[in-house]
């Protein structure tokens, strides 16, 4: 187990080449929150700054946890060779399509149909631990379940649906979007597809 103060190049090409990545989060009194990510979602934007698009599911436990605490672990492994776990440790904040900034941080991304927000991440140390009990396992290719349900609603509809959930699931408040960020005909039908 080696720790670093931020991500070197091997780093970030390490980062770049997987397809699933995992968030844990944490806010005194409530439940610790883990959850997988994909959809090519993940950017470092330099040494020691990375930040992943959220698409809306079924919970914004990372947005309340980080608003309460800030503390926040991303995970990525490796399914394949050579055998690793890399762990970037942070402090991270969420930025919505209304908050300043917010067109330059999403110009990063590929536009995906039901953002939510964009999760940037001060890294504080990075780890990387051997990752031998990991299985290998292959992508066979991502879901387009969440992007063909987002794709099939309105903007309106979404940001109401967003809003009749302001809390966590224990009950602490989350900041929501009030815009919906601007994607094209071209952007929604190739994302669902």
């Amino acid at each position: 187990m080696d720790f670093f103060p931020e991500l070197s190049a091997d780093h970030r090409a390490f980062v770049e080449r997987q397809p699933v990545f995992f968030v844990a989060t944490a806010a005194e009194g409530a439940r610790i929150n883990l959850s997988p990510k994909g959809m090519d979602s993940f950017r470092v934007l330099d040494a020691t700054t990375v930040a992943y698009l959220d698409v809306g599911g079924s919970g914004n436990e990372t947005n309340a946890h980080l608003a309460a605490d800030g503390r926040i672990t991303i995970m990525f492994c490796a399914f394949d060779r050579p055998a690793l776990i890399f762990r970037i440790y942070g402090h991270g904040r969420a930025v919505l399509p209304q908050d300043p900034g917010w067109d330059e941080l999403y110009s990063r991304f590929a536009p995906l149909p039901g953002t939510r927000q964009i999760f940037v991440i001060a890294v504080d140390q990075v780890q990387t631990s051997c990752g031998w009990g990991v299985p290998f396992m292959a992508l066979e290719r991502e879901r387009p379940t969440l992007s063909k349900y987002h794709a099939g609603q309105r903007d309106a509809e979404r940001l109401a649906e967003w809003a009749e959930h302001p809390v966590s699931i224990d009950g602490l408040p989350t900041r929501v979007p009030t815009v919906a960020p601007a994607m094209t005909r071209a952007d929604t039908a190739d994302s669902a597809s």
